[in-house]
């Protein structure tokens, strides 16, 4: 992955609450953001455009595109429409795919983006990566991050449960990443960015110990925190590296060798589990396995609906993912065979929590 632009610039505005969208006109008349309100609004099927409906009235100049697919083409084909006219702005509403085809295409013109997140799928809300498909493959590119970001509790209240429910596998795998960053720095002397690890650890740490789910908006309200938390801490240090370990390489290799499997939160949490247990960490591993179990997330590979030898392929392929990247999984630099023995153990230990 790309290097990511450094800078401990935070959105100059963030919003969780329920009715946050109202204050998405207030935010644009931010000189700083936008001096005459001429905007770019890009929406995706279902609440973007109920949304859109709703803030029209604040919105005075604004031209609205609709995109779909999360795909790099769609992003440079909104690139270039963003050049029919001088935009102040754009605005990015609706799940992770829309919300990343918004930054990217705003990144081209170096154009401020406002994201206003309908689910908590990701850390994809604040980040200055977007996610997007390339030749059938999704690959992770260097953005801006977000100029405000906006979270309306009311949208992601109806917005699919195991959508937001990711998000919380997302948020406690900082976790897992946190630890491999350590790993990477005790082993080849790699730098650890301190601002960058508080970021990520204190939104994993309150996800993972706070009680309740996502109907009460507290808890909400805290994994919407820490996904934003760790947006930061990538553009802290300009990297993914306290966001993504072999955690994110696990779900990356499922992405390309199994495509459609599962979503990126409940990846990333099996991920972390998994690689916490290749750690030997207890009290971390019943910790996550615990979270996971409580919030109904896969926490072994048939939970997902891939067989322990599928498993097995993707462990052996996810370094190739991620290259540069040293993890466990780099560090144990196990055969197929180990991992096969590891994976059994592994999933009669999740049995026993």
């Amino acid at each position: 992955m790309p290097l990511l632009a450094r800078s401990v610039q935070a959105p100059l505005h963030i919003i969780v609450r329920r009715g946050a969208v109202a204050d998405l006109g207030q935010i644009l008349a931010d000189g700083r953001i936008s001096a005459g309100g001429d905007v770019a609004v890009v929406v995706g099927p279902g609440l973007g455009e109920r949304i859109v409906e709703l803030i029209r009235p604040s919105l005075r100049s604004a031209d609205i595109f609709t995109t779909t697919g999360g795909t790099l083409d769609a992003a440079l084909e909104l690139a270039d429409k963003l050049r029919s006219r001088p935009y102040d702005a754009v605005v990015g509403i609706g799940g992770g795919t829309t919300v990343d085809v918004a930054k990217y295409a705003a990144s081209r013109w170096g154009l401020p983006m406002i994201s206003v997140a309908t689910s908590l799928a990701n850390d994809g809300i604040a980040s200055p990566v977007a996610s997007l498909i390339n030749d059938g493959l999704k690959g992770s590119y260097g953005v801006h991050i977000p100029f405000g970001v906006i979270i309306d509790l009311d949208f992601v209240e109806t917005g699919p449960d195991r959508v937001n429910r990711g998000g919380i596998g997302d948020a406690i795998s900082k976790i897992s990443a946190l630890a491999d960053w350590e790993l990477a720095r005790e082993v080849r002397g790699e730098p650890v960015d301190g601002l960058a690890v508080s970021l990520a650890r204190m939104g994993a740490e309150a996800v993972l110990t706070m009680p309740g789910d996502l109907s009460d908006d507290a808890f909400a309200t805290v994994l919407a925190e820490a996904l934003i938390s760790s947006g930061l801490a990538m553009a802290v240090c300009g990297s993914s590296r306290p966001a993504s370990g072999g955690d994110h390489e696990i779900m990356h290799a499922i992405d390309s060798l199994y495509p459609g499997t599962a979503s990126h939160g409940e990846l990333a949490g099996l991920g972390a589990l998994f690689c916490t247990f290749l750690r030997g960490d207890e009290r971390r591993f019943v910790q996550i396995s615990e979270c996971l179990s409580r919030h109904h997330l896969p926490r072994v590979p048939s939970d997902v609906g891939l067989t322990h030898e599928q498993f097995v392929e993707v462990v052996a392929f996810a370094p190739r993912t991620r290259p540069d990247r040293y993890t466990i999984l780099e560090h144990l630099a196990m055969s197929p065979d180990e991992i096969s023995r590891k994976l059994a153990t592994y999933v009669e230990a999740v049995a026993a929590h």
